[in-house]
């Protein structure tokens, strides 16, 4: 039975909100004690404050229009980055990174979009995708929206190959297994790392979203999904004779008020024919005009 169970486990996963350079280092998240010399590094990189990216002079691109793109053929241009990720939406700026002495790539770039659903849909949709027979990785701007993140030049960062011997998980490439162990608790609280959430794993298939910005838990996507929807329910209701009618009428102001009120009753759950409100209308007004004229004969 615990067999069973333990199977299942390894079939969910979970991603670090923030980034500890010891938690990275485990599997599960659950290590309390550096396994390897880069982590130490990395974490008194941390401890001591010595990495502050929000202070980089190079990196003045919007966190939430930009993504990380990893495993880049050194041989690849800046064009060619440019032409490949603007399938995804129009780029604002693009910053290949070079080495400072020699001038040459270092297999990653950054990608800033003019607007933050290009950005989301170039991370959905380009990582994993191919650039001169490179598979490549997309990312978050982990540097200016992960708390706590130390890049891997200085031993820390996410991912990496099996060969270096500096694996790093709770990204999205290589992401925390749901732990098989006991989680101790303690340790971990007394070094500041965030525990497993228990029971609210992930499935091996599910993507983790992007941070979006405070505030932003997109208007503009709910707006736009809002009239969607509206226009779709609205355009379900037309019939051919009604567009016909809707342009004849379209010049009389009185006929658009009309039109409108008869719009907001069939959204509250009245169904009725156009053409015969129309003549129930001119009975109503004959009728009436018939009443007063046989009053003032009375009188």
């Amino acid at each position: 039975m615990g067999s069973n169970a333990n199977a299942r486990k390894l079939k969910y996963v979970f991603y670090a909100d923030s980034y500890h350079p010891i938690q990275a280092g485990s599997i599960d998240g659950t290590d309390v004690v550096p396994h390897d010399k880069a982590i130490h590094r990395a974490h008194l990189c941390q401890k001591l404050n010595l990495y502050d990216p929000l202070n980089d002079p190079k990196a003045t691109m919007d966190p939430y229009r930009t993504v990380f793109v990893g495993r880049l053929s050194r041989q690849t241009t800046q064009h060619t980055v440019h032409k490949f990720m603007s399938k995804y939406g129009q780029i604002k700026s693009l910053r290949l990174v070079r080495d400072i002495v020699t001038g040459a790539s270092r297999g990653y770039a950054f990608v800033e979009y003019e607007t933050d659903r290009e950005m989301r849909h170039a991370y959905m949709d380009a990582h994993h995708a191919f650039i001169d027979d490179k598979e490549i990785i997309v990312d978050y701007n982990r540097h200016k929206l992960m708390e706590g993140w130390i890049p891997r030049r200085l031993g820390g960062g996410l991912g990496g190959k099996k060969e270096s011997g500096q694996l790093r998980f709770g990204g999205r490439e290589k992401p925390f297994r749901a732990p098989l162990k006991p989680i101790p608790y303690e340790e971990l609280e007394k070094l500041g790392i965030p525990p497993p959430p228990e029971g609210k794993y992930l499935s091996q298939n599910q993507v983790p979203s992007p941070p979006r910005r405070e505030g932003s838990r997109s208007i503009s996507d709910r707006e736009e999904g809002s009239q969607r929807r509206d226009f779709k329910d609205w355009d379900s209701r037309r019939s051919p004779v009604e567009d016909i009618e809707e342009e004849h009428y379209r010049k009389s102001s009185s006929h658009r008020h009309d039109h409108s009120h008869g719009r907001s009753e069939e959204r509250g759950g009245y169904h009725h024919d156009r053409s015969s409100s129309k003549k129930e209308h001119r009975h109503r007004g004959y009728a009436e005009t018939e009443r007063r004229s046989h009053e003032k004969r009375k009188r």
